[in-house]
């Protein structure tokens, strides 16, 4: 794919959720990068470091910590950071999802108060919790993305307890646009459809879930982290200043098919 224009240059935005290079977060990271913002990149723990240090170099991260979304003090130290590095905050990318695999690989009819529990907190009361904290930052408006999918509109083999979560997680967006209009800070959530990354892998059958996309989608083919870094770019540029409560599908056609 062709760069993008420098539509960024200039903004300050943070990442949340690379896992490795291969992530949906990383493709975005990359692409917001080439489009001329400056980043602030997180990553889990010690042992997930190694895995985003080096994308946080190719994407020359202004700021690099570490970030538990449990950990409030964590959140709290980041935000504290960016604001006296920066003084503001343009964009957020929110790219967490975790259920515990028990509950994850069950039935939603199995699955268990606590697994039920920590996977709305860490995907989706997570976001809320970040939100709260970029728009004082926001003072001259700016944008918030999340990472959505299919699986929250429609049932889908094998998707289970997160199609609900996933499905919180897009109406916390639209009510989130809803709040945050008047400020000129708008709320969106990409929707992109299922690309071989660590958080996929964690969903029984996957592979299975990966070749039905291919053959049932309208373009027969999957989508790439970079077309996906593509429209991330276009969404929190000022080009999209009209676009707020979406849900904004990348996924080669495949959520029109019945």
């Amino acid at each position: 794919m062709n760069p993008p224009l420098e539509l960024l240059k200039g903004k300050k935005g943070l990442i949340v959720g690379i896992a490795n290079e291969h992530s949906m977060a990383s493709g975005c990271a990359q692409a917001f990068h080439d489009a001329g913002a400056a980043l602030a990149v997180t990553y889990l723990n010690d042992k997930a470091r190694p895995f985003v240090e080096p994308v946080a170099q190719a994407v020359g991260a202004e700021i690099f910590m570490p970030l538990d979304v449990e950990s409030d003090a964590q959140m709290d130290r980041l935000f504290t950071q960016i604001e006296s590095r920066w003084g503001r905050l343009d964009f957020v990318l929110h790219s967490i999802a975790f259920c515990p695999k028990a509950d994850l690989q069950g039935r939603v009819v199995d699955c268990s108060r606590a697994g039920f529990a920590t996977a709305m907190d860490i995907s989706v009361h997570s976001l809320i919790r970040m939100v709260h904290r970029a728009e004082p930052l926001m003072k001259e408006g700016g944008c918030v993305l999340t990472m959505s999918y299919y699986g929250a509109e429609k049932v889908v083999d094998h998707y289970n307890i997160m199609g609900p979560v996933k499905a919180a997680l897009e109406s916390v967006t639209r009510y989130l646009a809803a709040e945050l209009g008047p400020k000129g800070i708008r709320v969106n959530a990409l929707s992109p459809g299922p690309v071989m990354t660590r958080a996929g892998s964690g969903i029984a059958h996957f592979d299975k879930l990966i070749d039905e996309a291919r053959s049932r989608a309208p373009e027969q083919r999957l989508v790439t982290i970079e077309e996906v870094g593509a429209v991330a770019v276009g969404l929190v540029s000022d080009q999209a200043k009209a676009v707020t409560g979406n849900i904004a599908y990348v996924d080669a056609g495949y959520h029109v098919m019945s």
